[in-house]
């Protein structure tokens, strides 16, 4: 059975007011179905200042998904760590944590967009020290007791449900995360499929004396969506993809490196790659892939075609892959 994914940035390039509303009552709808039908966990992630109005606040939409829902977890990746109070943080995803139940996932990056910074006023060229300064004081916090933080002692209250503290990954494609994940006895989660990374983890934590473990994405992770005819789906639909992955392709460098990375600049450039793929629900069986992660609202998706996304995935594909 492989692991499940309904992923949510809530994208939407030309909305109202009203539609946006009705676009993020839907993702928590979609959620609760997603529960209901044995899907392990909703991803979401976190930007600012974008155009077509990426989720800017993904804890905000966590708590909400953990008040539709019963078991499913929430996996945040990734948050920008340095643009983050680290106080108000740890309080944040305490009350998550005691909320849900321990169903919260966060992954922590330093991002790759300087203009989020700018815009928060937070120096791009700090953002190690700032991400290091974030982790520390998060596992310091979460114990409970008083510690001294920038020359005061403070103490965070409350305790989080989950012990030792809530499931924290330091994310990122660079050797400086991998080190910074091993010197605080984190686990790593590599933006990308990238072994060689995971092998120098490896190595940091014996040298730290710490232990980890990776949750590394597999070779391919295609972006999926679901249809009974993809032919007519990427005529209709196809835009909505290409939007996001030109989207994210004017974000990266070429030391960006992530999961997601498209060069295609038409429909039919973006469908010959394969990293965002439109599949019937017997194909989606025989991909034999180690985890489905379907994007039934991507790039400002008509909702009812997203319902259709995730309805054949719920209802047709799980149970034949023992769901």
């Amino acid at each position: 059975m492989p692991f499940t994914v309904v992923r949510f940035n809530l994208v939407d390039p030309h909305p109202t007011p009203e539609s946006l509303s009705e676009r993020y009552r839907a993702a928590l709808a979609m959620a609760a179905y997603a529960d209901e039908h044995g899907i392990d966990t909703v991803q979401t992630e976190e930007h600012h200042g974008v155009a077509d109005n990426w989720l800017p606040s993904p804890f905000a939409f966590a708590g909400a998904v953990f008040g539709a829902t019963q078991r499913i977890a929430v996996t945040v990746s990734a948050i920008i760590g340095p643009l983050h109070d680290p106080l108000r943080l740890a309080e944040e995803i305490a009350v998550l944590d005691l909320l849900s139940g321990g169903r919260l996932v966060t992954v922590a990056g330093i991002g790759y967009r300087p203009e989020e910074y700018e815009e928060r006023g937070v120096d791009w060229g700090r953002r190690g020290k700032l991400q290091d300064l974030l982790l520390e004081t998060l596992l310091r916090a979460w114990t409970g007791e008083p510690f001294t933080y920038e020359g005061r002692t403070v103490r965070i209250t409350p305790r989080p449900f989950t012990q030792p503290h809530p499931l924290l990954l330091v994310g990122g494609s660079s050797r400086a995360a991998a080190r910074r994940a091993a010197r605080l006895g984190l686990p790593f989660f590599p933006s990308a499929h990238l072994p060689e990374l995971e092998t120098y983890y490896r190595q940091q934590c014996e040298a730290f004396g710490t232990e980890g473990w990776t949750m590394m994405p597999a070779e391919k992770t295609p972006l999926l969506h679901l249809s009974e005819d993809p032919e007519r789906s990427w005529e209709l639909y196809g835009e909505h993809f290409l939007h996001e992955a030109r989207t994210y392709a004017s974000w990266q460098s070429k030391d960006i490196r992530s999961a997601v990375r498209s060069a295609a600049t038409t429909v039919a450039e973006l469908r010959a790659e394969g990293v965002y793929r439109i599949v019937t629900p017997d194909e989606c069986v025989a991909l034999g892939l180690e985890s489905l992660v379907l994007h039934p609202l991507c790039g400002g998706m008509p909702v009812d075609e997203a319902w259709r996304s995730l309805r054949l995935l719920g209802e047709t594909v799980l149970p034949r892959l023992g769901a």
